[in-house]
């Protein structure tokens, strides 16, 4: 172990050390099934406290990188190529239905203070026709919040805006479901295998498990598309570790399929870092990003938006292109003004404290 931290960095030194532990588990410097080293000598090494080493640790448990062992240490529980047969995880029954969590509770000051600035600012531009993909302010004020919180780069030419995730679905079936089957997970949020399926699209429901979709199940299956929710899934609470995610990208490279990855609980996770998506680690297969803002800012938000990867953006365009775009131009403004001036961000820290204190006050 030889670990820097680099005290002049605004990255926190707890990811920092995360990172750097995940890279060698990533790499195989620490083989699975191995015990990281000690808090005490990590810290030891490092230069930073024992706290510190907690929060790193505590975050690669969370992700599926190691597990805490009571009175014996952190062991690593990546592998690459994990999932290849059936482990008995995977053959649980899911877990028990859990509601979803209430909306973000978005300050209405706030709200009226952005709208009051917009109109000042655009003027009669409120009054104009959006762009058929959305209006460019929003488009990039996105690309730019994706980049800061999610480590996904993207050009605002790959982003579409839409009016909520159900107009987003519509849109991915017109432009796969030209014979295709599309794998769904059982059970899921329901609107999506009926908008699905209101295009004349055959759903293969597969079980989901404690850990995901089970190896044999995606085997099975004859879809070419994968649609998911790899966090807090709805209704089932689950979410999918790090290596299940990797056997998501290598089943779509080996079957040239297309993954829509939901993502819509993700931003108000207690984590103190966000989950990673599988946009961002999917190197050579095609991963379409969705989220909205219903739940982020309030269900009256009727704004979603999805991510093409580029060697889908061009076909996109030239097949759906056409569509007006279902946002109205003022509420695409006011969403660009939030992310914009920081209050967006701001919003969801306040959220994410509230619940760690409710959940440490539970445990």
């Amino acid at each position: 172990m030889n670990y820097h931290i680099d005290t002049k960095l605004k990255t926190p030194a707890y990811l920092q050390l995360y990172d750097l532990i995940r890279r060698d588990v990533i790499s195989g410097a620490y083989a699975y099934g191995s015990r990281l080293p000690s808090k005490r000598s990590m810290a030891a090494e490092t230069g930073v406290s024992v706290i510190t080493v907690e929060h790193a640790t505590a975050l690669l448990c969370e992700e599926g990188y190691a597990e805490q062992r009571e009175r014996s240490g952190c062991y690593v529980i990546y592998r690459k190529d994990d999932f290849q047969g059936t482990p008995a995880a995977e053959t649980a029954a899911p877990v028990p239905e859990t509601q979803p969590h209430n909306t973000g509770d978005f300050p209405f000051s706030v709200v009226t203070r952005t709208v009051r600035r917009v109109l000042l600012d655009y003027g009669d531009r409120i009054l104009e026709k959006s762009p058929n993909m959305g209006c460019p302010e929003l488009r990039a004020e996105i690309c730019s919040y994706l980049a800061r919180s999610r480590a996904i780069a993207v050009k605002p030419s790959q982003v579409v805006i839409g009016s909520g995730a159900e107009y987003l679905y519509g849109l991915i079936a017109q432009l796969f479901g030209d014979g295709r089957v599309f794998a769904l997970e059982q059970p899921s949020y329901d609107k999506i295998r009926k908008v699905y399926m209101s295009f004349g699209i055959e759903c293969d429901m597969l079980p989901l498990r404690k850990g995901g979709i089970s190896t044999a199940d995606l085997n099975a299956t004859e879809a070419t598309l994968l649609h998911v929710t790899p966090f807090h899934s709805f209704p089932s609470g689950v979410t999918v570790s790090v290596s299940k995610k990797h056997e998501y990208i290598r089943w779509a490279k080996r079957r040239g399929a297309v993954i829509v990855e939901d993502n819509y609980d993700s931003e108000l996770t207690v984590s103190r870092k966000a989950e990673d998506p599988l946009f961002s680690m999917a190197e050579g297969a095609d991963v379409i990003y969705l989220n909205t803002f219903s739940k982020t800012i309030a269900p009256s938000m009727r704004i979603g938006y999805m991510i093409l990867p580029e060697s889908l953006a061009e076909e996109f365009g030239g097949r759906l292109g056409f569509y007006s775009c279902t946002v109205p131009v003022l509420e695409q403004y006011i969403l660009a003004d939030l992310l914009r001036s920081g209050n967006f961000e701001k919003h969801l820290n306040r959220v994410r404290r509230k619940r760690r204190k409710e959940a440490a006050l539970q445990s």
